[in-house]
């Protein structure tokens, strides 16, 4: 006898318990409506969001340097990690050059900012200075020596991701040098410092639902739906623009990997959910490190490029500067120049790559560049300050999306990636927890993948699931 179909109302509450997929959409709808009915208490619910945020931040700084340390020494080659970030930079630089261009070919041909005929006397450029805190980008020699820890502690305490790479990259390397003779227990100690910290991504990921659904609830309270109307033409094209660029990594991606991105896709849209619903990827970026490690990407590969990408590759970013400083300038009526527009280029190779962590910093990238032209007034800046928040979900998706491409693209061009493990995890084949070492995609939010098993006294020269890296 077959058993008995459980009743929709059951079927509906099961998933609603096990998939966190179905848990941030709901909150993602429930934080609409709150905030569309009940916009002053959604105001209220900014702490929701911003206790995430801040829970998710504590472990990035620790996990990255596990997971590069952890890779450096199972790797066994200090050389093959200096190509996977050069390469990675070489990556980046192309991708967000890609991006400027064509966000700059398709304000240029749509013109979203012809005919506003806006008075820049009119537009109030002290709020502009309240979005930034009255702030500002580094200059290309401060962003190198930013780069460089002061101190040890430090470089965790004030979250720097750079530096603690650098360190990350300094400990992997001591830790190769000395080898098994004079650190024996230093590797493991590390390798189950990095399962705890997965363990408490899980914890924390329990609570994405709350934090998508007050984050929502206070970005429709406080901007309403009405924005959308007064700036549709600039919301398309930016969202156009970006979606064409992502196919465009799509393409990129297959041909160098021979991986779908719509299957990637769908296996990390739990992650992606929660990154439009928070407005962050830094809200996703220890479960996507988790998940691209799963999907056959080696450890130093992953620890290497996705928290570098966070810095050098964004991607969506630099569509909306390119078309957001053409739509400025004419909505003021200035016509640029080709050589004024290629100024805009230069400048913004440059602004975009210090631009994160920093508080407005699409505005300070935005009135440098329009500092730099000289023809466009600096107040009109403020023209975007009602749309750039319904810019993020573009943002989100193009950054994450463009920097888990890169991963999958450095990985394998470095031979770093086991491509026959990421077709099987893409299209959804479990793997045995034997093999993989690693728990079901049900049960992630719940506990830390595990790991190989660490050597018991020595650096082990290359771990038994990842491929030997080839010689570029």
């Amino acid at each position: 006898m077959p058993p008995p179909v459980p009743s929709l109302p059951r079927r509906v509450a099961r998933i609603l318990r096990t998939s966190l997929f179905a848990q941030v959409a709901c909150a993602l709808v429930l934080g609409i409506v709150v905030g569309k009915l009940w916009p002053d208490f959604a105001a209220d619910l900014q702490p929701l969001g911003d206790g995430f945020t801040r829970l998710i931040k504590t472990i990035i700084s620790p996990l990255v340097f596990c997971v590069v340390v952890v890779g450096i020494a199972k790797a066994g080659d200090l050389k093959a990690f200096g190509r996977i970030g050069l390469k990675a930079l070489i990556w980046f630089e192309v991708a967000s050059t890609l991006a400027l261009l064509i966000g700059l070919l398709a304000a240029n041909v749509v013109q979203p900012g012809s005919g506003m005929n806006v008075d820049p006397s009119t537009l109030d450029a002290s709020a502009v200075d309240a979005k930034t805190g009255g702030g500002s980008l580094p200059s290309t020699t401060e962003f190198i020596v930013n780069a460089i820890p002061t101190s040890f502690i430090g470089a965790f305490a004030e979250n720097e991701l750079l530096q603690v790479l650098i360190l990350a990259c300094l400990v992997g390397a001591a830790l190769l040098h000395l080898g098994h003779t004079k650190v024996p227990k230093v590797l493991p100690v590390i390798e189950q410092a990095q399962e705890i910290i997965f363990a408490v991504v899980g914890f924390i990921m329990r609570l994405a639902p709350i934090a998508v659904f007050g984050a929502m609830a206070v970005l429709i309270g406080q901007y309403g739906l009405g924005v959308i109307e007064t700036y549709a033409k600039l919301i398309v094209l930016c969202y156009a623009a970006a979606a064409f660029f992502i196919a465009l990594l799509a393409v990129a991606l297959k041909m160098v990997t021979g991986l779908s991105l719509w299957k990637f896709l769908r296996y990390i849209r739990e992650e992606m959910l929660l990154a439009l619903g928070t407005a962050s990827t830094e809200s996703v970026m220890p479960r996507v490190m988790q998940k691209l490690r799963k999907a056959g990407a080696r450890d130093d590969a992953v620890g290497l490029v996705l928290p570098t990408g966070y810095s050098f590759n964004l991607d969506g970013a630099s569509l909306y500067l390119s078309i957001g400083t053409l739509f400025i300038a004419q909505a003021v009526g200035v016509d640029l120049s080709l050589s004024q527009q290629i100024t805009v280029i230069l400048v913004l190779m440059l602004t975009s790559k210090g631009m994160a962590g920093i508080p407005g910093s699409a505005f300070l990238a935005l009135s440098a560049t329009a500092s730099s032209l000289g023809a466009i007034p600096a107040g009109a800046v403020a023209l975007l300050l009602g749309v750039d928040r319904i810019m993020d979900s573009m943002r989100v998706v193009t950054n994450l999306l463009g920097n888990c491409v890169a991963v999958f693209a450095v990985s394998r061009w470095e031979g770093a990636l086991d491509t026959e493990r990421a077709q099987k995890v893409l299209s959804g084949e479990a793997e045995p927890r034997a093999e993989s070492g690693e728990g079901d995609e049900s049960a992630a939010a719940d506990e830390a993948p595990g790991t190989d098993a660490p050597a018991p006294a020595a650096v082990p020269a290359q771990s038994a699931k990842e491929p030997a890296p080839e010689v570029s």
